[in-house]
């Protein structure tokens, strides 16, 4: 299968990928077609073939580039006093900022096996850190995170949901747990 990674891409294959994003940020996926993306460089949809295989490949850069973004939030957030709290805030904040992005990589399976290595696991590694190791408790943050934020995208809160609120005690329940201590042997009297 050809790849379609960002980093294989031409200069002028970078640049159809920009106008993708432009037209899909505007106009959402139903938008995104390889005539709107000429017309948007000026070009014929043709042309655009000379630069990346098909469409799929396009939304494959698209997902890449995207997943790009988030590790670097994530690996930015992991800095803070707080990672958990600023990683899910980071996840946040960039998927309400880019909707159309966010439902592109998040509402398919995720073409793994086209991504450019170790992209998927840069972003998952940052979240494994935060929940103090546990890939487990990872999974179920992200899987949280999903959640909300797709419930949030698609206006399902009622208005008055201190959605912050909600937040905070859902990202609470994956903070890494204490270290368990053992209980000192009972006294033993002589």
């Amino acid at each position: 299968m050809a790849s379609s990674a960002p980093d294989d891409l031409t200069p002028r294959g970078r640049e159809i990928v920009a106008a993708a994003r432009a037209v899909l940020e505007d106009g959402g996926p139903d938008a995104l077609s390889m005539r709107a993306i000429a017309e948007r460089l000026g070009i014929r949809a043709p042309s655009l073939y000379k630069h990346v295989p098909d469409k799929e490949a396009l939304e494959v850069a698209l997902v890449a580039d995207a997943l790009a973004e988030v590790a670097v939030a994530f690996e930015t957030a992991a800095t803070a006093a707080d990672p958990l709290t600023a990683v899910a805030a980071a996840y946040r904040a960039w998927a309400l900022a880019h909707p159309h992005r966010y439902r592109l990589m998040m509402d398919r399976p995720l073409p793994r096996d086209r991504l450019p290595v170790g992209l998927e696991d840069r972003a998952g590694s940052v979240v494994v850190a935060a929940t103090g190791g546990d890939v487990d408790a990872a999974r179920a943050a992200f899987a949280f995170a999903h959640g909300m934020v797709t419930l949030e995208l698609n206006d399902r809160f009622p208005p008055e949901a201190d959605l912050d609120a909600a937040w905070k005690r859902g990202i609470d329940a994956f903070r890494p747990l204490p270290p368990t201590r053992t209980a000192a042997p009972p006294r033993q009297r002589l």
